[in-house]
């Protein structure tokens, strides 16, 4: 599918109902592939599409579990990346674009936050805390230097929203990149609600639908989840501060090996209750 047909679902999506723009629906699925956070490794991305190409069956599905960009220092050749298996995927027999999923990470909500800095009540510790917290390397694949942004943020709103209308037409330049992270769902599932995938976590206490920053930022009780939530007997995510690898538990299947922070890149196949199939490792 070409950068286009990317740009027309997406103004499609727009005229869906709100849950359906925030949650992706996997139907019917044999199996799915999970990719942890990527953080920018465009390296690791390249050489675990292609392992992934390799194990590729008809009628698979595969879901990003957000936190593709930010940290590493290839976040532009990342994007490509994506767009490169999506387009390989997409000309697979019985291929649909749902069979693709990205999710939001804690990296994709602060790119956003970052893009709309001029709304900040405190624009410039607003930036700090983003810049610590690796978003300087989206900021810096798409031509904004985090000195002029600070600086910026110290001359009020006109001169923040110069700052980031110029990041947005850069990012722009590059084909399928605005489209990829407008495609961003906060979190996908199964049809029959057997299984459920996030980013860093959710509130146990809240609904699905009620569940806010607690999809990128996780939550305290989520790790130790023992029971299933709500209907879903197995929740996914691809990002643990600890960055533990492939860790069963109960519930929760986390996959983070640490990319970006110079571990390797995780994916895992599962079948449709949530049972491992396959998996695969990609090392610095």
């Amino acid at each position: 599918m070409s950068d286009r047909s990317l740009s027309e679902r997406s103004a499609a999506e727009t005229r869906g109902t709100t849950a359906e723009r925030r949650f992706a629906v996997l139907k019917r699925p044999r199996r799915i592939w999970t990719v942890a956070s990527i953080h920018g490794e465009a390296a690791l991305a390249d050489r675990l599409h292609d392992a992934l190409l390799q194990r590729w069956e008809p009628f698979d599905r595969i879901v990003y579990l957000g936190n593709m960009i930010g940290r590493g220092a290839a976040v532009r050749e990342t994007l490509d990346s994506l767009l490169a298996f999506r387009r390989t995927v997409l000309a697979v027999p019985h291929a649909i674009p749902e069979d693709i999923v990205y999710l939001r990470g804690g990296q994709e909500e602060m790119w956003q936050k970052l893009l709309q800095l001029q709304f900040a009540t405190d624009p410039r510790a607003v930036l700090k805390w983003m810049l610590d917290h690796g978003a300087g390397a989206t900021l810096e694949a798409y031509g904004g230097r985090p000195g002029d942004g600070l600086n910026e943020a110290r001359h009020g709103p006109l001169a923040i929203t110069r700052w980031t209308s110029a990041l947005r037409q850069t990012m722009q330049k590059y084909p399928g990149h605005f489209q990829v992270l407008a495609e961003l769902r906060r979190a996908a599932y199964s049809d029959d609600h057997a299984l459920l995938f996030v980013n860093a976590g959710l509130d146990p206490s809240r609904p699905l639908e009620a569940q806010a920053d607690s999809f990128w930022w996780g939550h305290p009780a989520f790790a130790g989840l023992a029971e299933p939530f709500g209907d879903f007997r197995r929740v996914v995510r691809g990002f643990d501060l600890r960055r533990p690898g492939l860790e069963r538990g109960p519930v929760v299947l986390t996959l983070d090996g640490g990319a970006g922070f110079g571990g390797p890149l995780l994916a895992a196949c599962l079948d449709p209750t949530g049972e491992l199939l396959d998996e695969v490792s990609i090392e610095p």
